[in-house]
C-alpha cells in the first residue's frame, strides 16, 4: 500500500537527523541548507520497512519564514512524525504545524521528542504533558509519544517499530478522481528533459501516457518514472513520483502546478468552501479580507467573501465562504486547503473545497447554505444535482460532472443512469445531462416565451431563433439552445420552419379589419403594376402605422402574393411572374436585353428597369454582361450511370 510519512515542528527541533538517523540520507540538499544549518525547501528520503515496503518521506522546513515551503510538501501525509525538542519545549512554529496538519486532515501523527539526552525525567514529562495538551480538539489528539536521542540512539527501535505498526494496522482507501500530481519541484536534466516531483494525490500513471500540465493546458508525454528512487513503468496515488516528460523544448513548469490526466483540462478563479479558523486567527477573518491560499503545492493571493450578514467569523469558528484567487490553480471538490494572513505570519484556518467553479453569490440568495450543505456533505447524485442547477448552462457533458465531483467517468456515468433527477440526451453525437426540474423550468420559459410571441405577432408565422434564445434568462450558449430546440421538437411541443419556432397549434388567422388591409395594399400595387408605389407611399397612401404595415407586407410577402424586388420595392406576384414569362421570350429570340430596350419594352421607368433586372438576376434567371442580360444557361447534369 503507498504511504508518505512527513515531518513537522519548530525549527531546529531535529526533523532533518531524525530522518538521517532512520533512513541513513541527509534531506538537507541545499549548500545554504548544509552551511546554515537550518532546513529551508523540501527534503525527500525514503525508508525500507521490514517487508521491504518502501514508503517515500517528505521533511519539511520549521523556520517561520518558511512555512510555505512546509505547506507545499504537507499535503498527501499519511503518518506525520512531530518532533517537539525536550529543551525548548512547544514553540510558536509547533503550535502553528499542528494547525495546519489539522486542518488538512491528516489523522496519525507520532509525536517525537527530541534531544531527550539533554534533559532531565522530569523536563521530558513536561513536554509530554504540553504535547498532549496542545493536541486536544485536533485530529492528532492521543497520538503517541516517543523519546529520541540522535546523540545516543534512545528510542530509534521503538520509532521504528511503531512506525510499521502504524503503516500496517491502517486500512488507506484509494483516493476518487484522475491521476494528480502537485509539483513541488520542477527542473532540466542535462541530457534527459524535464523532470517533475511530487506527491501523487490520486489516480495512476504510466510510462508512454499522455498527461496535461495546469494551469496552461501543455500536453506532454511521460518519458520515464522513478517511485521512490526506483525506476518504474507504472506509478500511483501516495508515491513519491518523478516524471521525465517529453513534448515542449521549454516548458515552464513550475511548483504549484499540476501534472495530471488529459481528461482533466479546468482550473479555478473563484471557490466555494468550507472553513474553519484556528486559535490563531485571535482577531478573526473579516469579510472581503485579502489572504495567502495554499493549496496543494501552490500559493495565491486571494480575498475572502462571508455570505448572509457575516461580517467576520471569529477564531475556533466554522462557516462557509467563498475564495476569490488572483491567479487560476486547481481545485477540485474534497481539496483541503490553509488560509494565511496576507504578511504571511500567521496560519488563519483553512478547510475544503467544496465548488471548484463557483458563481457570485448575493446576500439575499435564497437556500444558499442548504445548498452549500449538499455540497459538503451530500452524496454525489445529491451534489450533482445542486451542479446542474446551479450552472449557466441548461445541459452539461459528463466531462464537467466527472471534474466537479472529482470522480472518474465510469463511476460518474453508473451514479447519473440511477438519478431519476437529472435528464439525459444526445445532441451531435455527445450525450449531455440536465436536472429534470431546471429542463422542465427552461422549457417552460421557451414555450411562454413563443406563446406570447404569437400574441403580440399573431400575423407572423414564428418566432426567430436567436431573439427567443436572447429572451431566456441566462443567455444559454448557441449549440446547447440548439439541442433544447431539437428535444422540444422531438416531444411535438414545438415546431420549426427554417429559422422560426412556433408551437404545433399556432395558425395565422386574418381579422376583417387586417382582410381589409390587405386588399387596399393589392389594390395599391395594382393600380400601376410596373410602377408600384414603395412602402414610404403606401403608408402615406393608407395612414397606417409603419409596423402594422411592415407585418401585413410580410404576410403578403410569405403568401407569395407580392414579391419584394429592392429594400422597399413590392410588386404583385402575378405581375413579376408575367414579366419573367415576357422577359424569357424575348431572351429566346434577340439573345440579349438592355436596360433601355426593357423599359420600352415592358413601359416602365429606369427606376422600376433596373430593380427588376437586378431580381432577375438574384433569382437566376437572367446573366449580366456587360451592359445588358442574358438568359442564365442551366447547370449540366452529368450521368455517371452511362459511358460517355
Amino acid at each position: 500500500m503507498p504511504y508518505i510519512i512527513g515531518t513537522a515542528g519548530h525549527i531546529d527541533h531535529g526533523k532533518t537527523s531524525l530522518i538521517k538517523a532512520l533512513t541513513g540520507q541527509d534531506t538537507d540538499r541545499l549548500k545554504e541548507e548544509k552551511e546554515r544549518g537550518i532546513s529551508i525547501d523540501l527534503g525527500f528520503a525514503h525508508l525500507d520497512l521490514p517487508d521491504e515496503t518502501r514508503v517515500g518521506i517528505v521533511d519539511v522546513p520549521g523556520h517561520e519564514r518558511f512555512i510555505h515551503n512546509m505547506l507545499a510538501g504537507a499535503h498527501g501525509i499519511d503518518l506525520v512524525l512531530f518532533t517537539v525538542a525536550a529543551d525548548d519545549g512547544v514553540m510558536p512554529q509547533t503550535e502553528e504545524h499542528l494547525d495546519i496538519l489539522h486542518i488538512l486532515g491528516v489523522q496519525r501523527a507520532i509525536f517525537v521528542i527530541t534531544k531527550a539526552d539533554l534533559v532531565p525525567e522530569e523536563r521530558i514529562q513536561e513536554v509530554e504533558e504540553e504535547i498532549q495538551i496542545l493536541a486536544v480538539g485536533t485530529s492528532l489528539e492521543n497520538s503517541p509519544t516517543v523519546r529520541f536521542s540522535f546523540v545516543s540512539g534512545q528510542g530509534l527501535d521503538e520509532l521504528r517499530n511503531l512506525i510499521n505498526q502504524t503503516i500496517r494496522s491502517r486500512d488507506k482507501p484509494e483516493p476518487p478522481g484522475y491521476f494528480r500530481l502537485p509539483v513541488d519541484r520542477a527542473f532540466v536534466l542535462q541530457g534527459h528533459g524535464t523532470i517533475v516531483t511530487g506527491t501523487a494525490l490520486s489516480g495512476e500513471v504510466r510510462v508512454g501516457d499522455r498527461i496535461r500540465c495546469l494551469p496552461g493546458q501543455h500536453l506532454f508525454r511521460v518519458r520515464s518514472l522513478e517511485v521512490h528512487n526506483r525506476p518504474a513503468e507504472v506509478a500511483r496515488w501516495g508515491q513519491r513520483i518523478g516524471l521525465n516528460l517529453s513534448g515542449h523544448e521549454r516548458p515552464s513548469i513550475e511548483r504549484g502546478d499540476v501534472i495530471c490526466h488529459e481528461k482533466l483540462a479546468l482550473t479555478s478563479d473563484r471557490f466555494d468552501a468550507y472553513l474553519e479558523t484556528r486559535p490563531a486567527a485571535t482577531e478573526g477573518i473579516k469579510n472581503h479580507q485579502r489572504v495567502r491560499v495554499h493549496l496543494g503545492t501552490a500559493e495565491r493571493m486571494a480575498k475572502l467573501i462571508l455570505f448572509g450578514s457575516q461580517e467576520k467569523v471569529g477564531p475556533k469558528a466554522s462557516t462557509y465562504c467563498q475564495i476569490v484567487m488572483t491567479q487560476p490553480l486547481v481545485a477540485l471538490r474534497g481539496d483541503r486547503f490553509i488560509i494565511r494572513d496576507e504578511t504571511a505570519q500567521r496560519t488563519l484556518g483553512g478547510g475544503m473545497v467544496i465548488h471548484p467553479w463557483a458563481k457570485k453569490h448575493t446576500r439575499s440568495e435564497r437556500d444558499l447554505d442548504e445548498k452549500l450543505a449538499v455540497l459538503h456533505r451530500g452524496d454525489p447524485g445529491r451534489a450533482v444535482g445542486v451542479f446542474l442547477d446551479e450552472s449557466n448552462e441548461c445541459a452539461l457533458p459528463i466531462a464537467s460532472i466527472y471534474q466537479f465531483l472529482n470522480m472518474r467517468e465510469p463511476e460518474v456515468q453508473e451514479q447519473l443512469d440511477r438519478t431519476d433527477t437529472v435528464r439525459a440526451f444526445t445532441f451531435e453525437g455527445e450525450r449531455l445531462y440536465a436536472l429534470e426540474a431546471k429542463w422542465q423550468r427552461l422549457k417552460g420559459q421557451l414555450l411562454r416565451a413563443v406563446r406570447n410571441f404569437h400574441a403580440a405577432h399573431p400575423l407572423a408565422p414564428g418566432m426567430d431563433m436567436e431573439e427567443l434564445r436572447d429572451k431566456l434568462p441566462g443567455r444559454i450558449a448557441p449549440k446547447l439552445f440548439r439541442a433544447l430546440v431539437q428535444q422540444l421538437e422531438a416531444e411535438k411541443a414545438v415546431v420549426r420552419d427554417a429559422n422560426l419556432l412556433h408551437l404545433p397549434d399556432h395558425t395565422i388567422r386574418l381579422r376583417d379589419e387586417e382582410k381589409t388591409l390587405v386588399e387596399r395594399i393589392k389594390a395599391l400595387l395594382r393600380g400601376n403594376p410596373l410602377a408600384p408605389p414603395d412602402l414610404k407611399q403606401i403608408e402615406k397612401e393608407m395612414a397606417i402605422d409603419r409596423a402594422k404595415l411592415t407585418e401585413m407586407i410580410r404576410l403578403m410577402e410569405r403568401e407569395k402574393s407580392i414579391v419584394r424586388v429592392a429594400s422597399e420595392l413590392y410588386f404583385l406576384g402575378d405581375c413579376v411572374e408575367d414579366v419573367k414569362s415576357a422577359l424569357r421570350r424575348h431572351l429566346s429570340e434577340k439573345n440579349d436585353i438592355t436596360p433601355a430596350t426593357f423599359r420600352d419594352l415592358f413601359g416602365t421607368s429606369r427606376k422600376y428597369t433596373i430593380p427588376l433586372l437586378e431580381y432577375f438576376d438574384r433569382e437566376g434567371v437572367t446573366v449580366r454582361v456587360g451592359d445588358a442580360r442574358r438568359l442564365k444557361a442551366p447547370s449540366r447534369q452529368v450521368d455517371h450511370g452511362r459511358p460517355a
